[in-house]
C-alpha cells in the first residue's frame, strides 16, 4: 500500500439534541468517538463518561449523513471560481463582451469559463475574441470542459493549428490543463478553498476525476473533506508501478485512490456524444476509446486492484461502456448515462454497474436535447427508470459544469426545472428519499457504527421539499459538517 495513515486523535464529541430522519422526531444526543457513531440516544450528553466530553448544541438541527459529490473536476472548479462567466452569454459576440467587461488591466492571459454553443446562431470563432481583445491572449472553456476557444495571440502562446480556434475533446482537455496553470502554491490554496466551500454546504467527500496526477495531493494540507483522486489512463502504469490501489491512503486520512476514469465519447455540448441517431447537423459523435481497447484497459486496472469509472453520456457509447463491463466481468460506474437504451436500463443493475449522474444537466440541457436529440429524447436523463429496474444511483455535479452543490443536485433530481417553465419529463422525477440516498454515496440515515461523516440541517429536507419545493431545497442552510467527528463546517 502506498502512503502513510496520519490519524490523529479526535477527541470524543456529543451532538446534543438532534433529530434524526429515521428516528421518528424524537430528540437525542449522539456520541462521536474514534471517527464513527458509537451511541445514539435520550440525555447520553449527562451521563458519564460522556458528560465529560466535548459537545455541541445542536438545538434540535437534523443529523444527516454527509453528503457525497461523486463527479467532479476540483482543480478545475476551483480555478473556474476565478475565471470570467460567460455562461448567459446567448452569442460569441456576447460572450466576447462579457470577457472584455470583466478582464482586469493587468491580466496577461484572459481566461473565461462556461460557453455553451450549442444553440447560438453561429459557432465561437477566433476573429470574434481578434476583435476585441487584439494581441492580448484570451481562452475560453466551454461549460461541459469538452471545448476551448481561443484567439489567434492565445492560438501562438499555446501552438493551436487550428483555424477557428476551437478545439474539442482531448486537445481541448490538454489545453486547458496548460492555461490554467499557476503554480503549484496558488493552485493548491484555491483548491483547499473550493473544499472549504463545498464543506459549507454540506459535503463530506467528493470523487476528483480531474485530467492531473494524483501525486499532487501528496503535497497538499489536509481538505476540508474526503477526496477519491481519480487516476486517468496517462498515469495507469506509472500508478500500477507504484503499488496503488483503490481505496489505499494518499496523504493524511481524507485522501485515498479513487478510481481510473475512462473517457469513451464527448458531450451533448460540443455534439460529440456518441449516439445511435444521427445529429441534426450530421455524424453519430465521437467514440474515443474502440470496445477492443476499452475492455483491454478495464481489465488491466481492475486486476490491479483498481475500480473503475467510465464516462458515456451518448446511447451508443453507454451500450459499448456496459458491453466492456459484461466482457470483462468487473464493476465499476458508469458516469453520466445521459441517453440510455430502453434494452440497456436493466443492464445497470445486472451487471452490478453504478449510475452515477448529475441531476443539474437534465436541468440545463433540456433546450439542447431538443435541438440536437429530437429523436433521442425519450431516452434521455432516464433516472426514474434506471431506479425503477434496480440500478445503484448517485449523484453529482461535474462540477464546474454544475455547481458544487448536493442541494441542488437533490433538487433537480426530485423536480426538474430552474425557471418558470413547467418541469421537463416529469415522469423521471427521482422519489426523495432515493435521491437523498444517492447524494448521500448510498447511506440512509444515521446509526451506530456509522463513520461520523454527517451534516447538521435547521430542517426536516423531506418537509423542506413538501412545503417550499424545489427553490427551497436549493436555498438549504447547513448548521454544522463534520468529517471523522471533526468539525469542518460551522455556521456563525
Amino acid at each position: 500500500m502506498s502512503g502513510q495513515s496520519h490519524r490523529q486523535e479526535v477527541p470524543v464529541l456529543v451532538l446534543h439534541d438532534v433529530r434524526r430522519l429515521d428516528g421518528g422526531g424524537d430528540v437525542v444526543d449522539v456520541v462521536l468517538d474514534g471517527g464513527r457513531v458509537v451511541a445514539v440516544g435520550a440525555g447520553l450528553a449527562a451521563t458519564p463518561p460522556w458528560s465529560a466530553a466535548g459537545r455541541l448544541d445542536a438545538g434540535g438541527a437534523v443529523l444527516l449523513p454527509g453528503f457525497v459529490d461523486s463527479h467532479v473536476h476540483l482543480t478545475q472548479w476551483a480555478a473556474a471560481r476565478r475565471r470570467i462567466d460567460v455562461l448567459a452569454a446567448r452569442s460569441a459576440a456576447e460572450a466576447a463582451d462579457l470577457l472584455r467587461a470583466g478582464a482586469a488591466p493587468g491580466d496577461d492571459l484572459v481566461v473565461g469559463h462556461g460557453f455553451r454553443d450549442a444553440l447560438w446562431p453561429a459557432p465561437p470563432h477566433r476573429d470574434v475574441l481578434d476583435a476585441r481583445f487584439g494581441e492580448r491572449p484570451v481562452v475560453v472553456v466551454s461549460a461541459d470542459l469538452h471545448a476551448v476557444w481561443v484567439n489567434s495571440a492565445a492560438a501562438r502562446r499555446f501552438g493551436v493549428d487550428e483555424p477557428s480556434g476551437v478545439l474539442v475533446e482531448a486537445p481541448a482537455m490538454e489545453l486547458t490543463t496548460r492555461a490554467g496553470t499557476v503554480g503549484d502554491a496558488v493552485q493548491d490554496r484555491w483548491i483547499a478553498e473550493a473544499t472549504q466551500a463545498a464543506a459549507a454546504r454540506g459535503v463530506t467527500g467528493l470523487v476528483d476525476l480531474e485530467y492531473a496526477p494524483v501525486d499532487g495531493w501528496t503535497r497538499r494540507a489536509e481538505p476540508a473533506v474526503r477526496i477519491a483522486a481519480g487516476v486517468w489512463p496517462d498515469w495507469l502504469e506509472e500508478t500500477i508501478a507504484a503499488g496503488r490501489r483503490t481505496g489505499d491512503v494518499l496523504a493524511g486520512d481524507r485522501v485515498r485512490v479513487g478510481p481510473v476514469k475512462f473517457v469513451v465519447d464527448g458531450s451533448l455540448g460540443t455534439r460529440t456524444a456518441f449516439c445511435h441517431e444521427e445529429y441534426p447537423t450530421g455524424g453519430h459523435g465521437v467514440l474515443r476509446i474502440p470496445p477492443a481497447e476499452l475492455e483491454a484497459s478495464l481489465r488491466r486496472a481492475t486486476s490491479n486492484g483498481l475500480h473503475v469509472a467510465v464516462h458515456a453520456i451518448g446511447d451508443d457509447a453507454v451500450r459499448v461502456t456496459l458491453d466492456a463491463f459484461a466482457a470483462v466481468g468487473c464493476r465499476g460506474s458508469l458516469e453520466h448515462a445521459q441517453q440510455v437504451h430502453p434494452d440497456d436500463v436493466p443492464r445497470f443493475a445486472r451487471l452490478g454497474v453504478v449510475a452515477s449522474v448529475q441531476p443539474r444537466h437534465a436541468v440545463d440541457d433540456r433546450d439542447l436535447v431538443g435541438a440536437h436529440w429530437p429523436q433521442g429524447a425519450a431516452r434521455a436523463y432516464r433516472y426514474a427508470d434506471l431506479h425503477a429496474a434496480g440500478a445503484d444511483l448517485r449523484l453529482g455535479s461535474d462540477a464546474p459544469v454544475a455547481p458544487l452543490d448536493p442541494w441542488d443536485a437533490l433538487a433537480s433530481a426530485v423536480h426538474r426545472t430552474v425557471d418558470d417553465r413547467d418541469p421537463w419529463h416529469p415522469d423521471q422525477h427521482l422519489p426523495f428519499d432515493v435521491a437523498l440516498t444517492a447524494a448521500c454515496g448510498g447511506r440512509r440515515g444515521v446509526f451506530v457504527g456509522d463513520v461520523a461523516d454527517l451534516v447538521l440541517v435547521p430542517d426536516d429536507p423531506t418537509r423542506t421539499f413538501a412545503t417550499g419545493g424545489a427553490e427551497a431545497l436549493r436555498r438549504s442552510e447547513v448548521v454544522a459538517t463534520l468529517v471523522g467527528g471533526v468539525l469542518t463546517h460551522r455556521a456563525g
